[in-house]
C-alpha cells in the first residue's frame, strides 16, 4: 500500500491542512464520529480553533462481518439504510441488529452527553469527521442528524473512502474533503498502520482535554 497513515492522529493533520479556510471561525464546530472519529477531530478542532464535540452514530453492521454496514443509527431516532445491502438480509437479522444498537447508541449518548448540552448547531458550520468510509452509512446518518439539529453547512472530511462512498456522500453534504479515494479499496483499516479500536475512555480524555485548552 503507497498510501498509508501512521495513525488517526496523524490524518487528523491532514485533514486540517486541507480545513484551514474555516480556522478561528466563530460559527464552526468540529464533530467526532463516536468513536474512531474523535481523536482526528480533537486534531482538527484544535488546529482550526474552534470547538469540538460528538456525535453518537453505531453502525449498523451485518451479523457475519460487522464491518460491512447495511445502516446506522444516530440520536433522535434517525435511522439510514443502505438498501443495497439491507435487502439481502433477514429481517430477522435487521431488528436483532437494531435493537442491539440502539442500545449501545443510547449508552453512549449518555455517557458523552450526560454533563453536556443537547447539541444544538443552528446556523452553525459543522465539520463532520471520521475515520474513512467504507459504505458510507455512518456518515450519511450524521449528517441527516445535523442537518435536523440545524447546521447552515455541514462537511464531511475524512482521511479515506471508496470512490462508490464519497461519490453517495458529495450528493448530501455541501462540501466532502476526502484526500485519499483507492479504486481498491477494500477496508478502512487498511489505510493506518494503527487502526486500534478507540476506547470510550480515549474519547472521554479528548473531550477533557479540549475543555482543558
Amino acid at each position: 500500500m503507497r498510501h498509508v497513515y501512521r495513525d488517526r492522529l496523524t490524518a487528523g493533520v491532514a485533514l486540517a491542512d486541507r480545513l484551514t479556510r474555516y480556522a478561528g471561525r466563530s460559527d464552526t464546530v468540529v464533530l467526532g464520529l463516536v468513536r474512531g472519529g474523535v481523536p482526528m477531530a480533537a486534531v482538527v478542532a484544535a488546529h482550526l480553533r474552534v470547538p469540538l464535540d460528538v456525535l453518537v452514530v453505531r453502525k449498523l453492521g451485518i451479523p457475519w462481518a460487522r464491518e460491512v454496514a447495511f445502516g446506522a443509527l444516530g440520536p433522535g431516532g434517525v435511522q439510514v439504510l443502505n438498501d443495497d445491502i439491507a435487502s439481502r438480509l433477514d429481517p430477522g437479522e435487521i431488528a436483532e441488529v437494531t435493537e442491539r444498537e440502539t442500545v449501545e447508541q443510547r449508552r453512549q449518548e449518555q455517557r458523552y452527553r450526560a454533563d453536556r448540552k443537547p447539541l444544538d448547531l443552528t446556523g452553525q458550520v459543522t465539520i463532520l469527521v471520521d475515520d474513512g468510509l467504507a459504505t458510507g452509512a455512518t456518515a450519511r446518518a450524521a449528517a441527516t442528524v445535523a442537518y435536523q439539529l440545524g447546521a447552515s453547512r455541514v462537511v464531511l472530511a475524512v482521511p479515506v473512502g471508496s470512490i462508490e462512498a464519497c461519490n453517495g456522500l458529495s450528493r448530501l453534504v455541501d462540501e466532502l474533503v476526502c484526500p485519499l479515494r483507492p479504486r481498491d479499496f477494500g477496508a478502512v483499516s487498511r489505510y493506518y498502520r494503527d487502526f486500534h479500536q478507540v476506547t470510550d475512555e480515549e474519547v472521554a480524555s479528548e473531550l477533557a482535554r479540549r475543555r482543558l485548552d
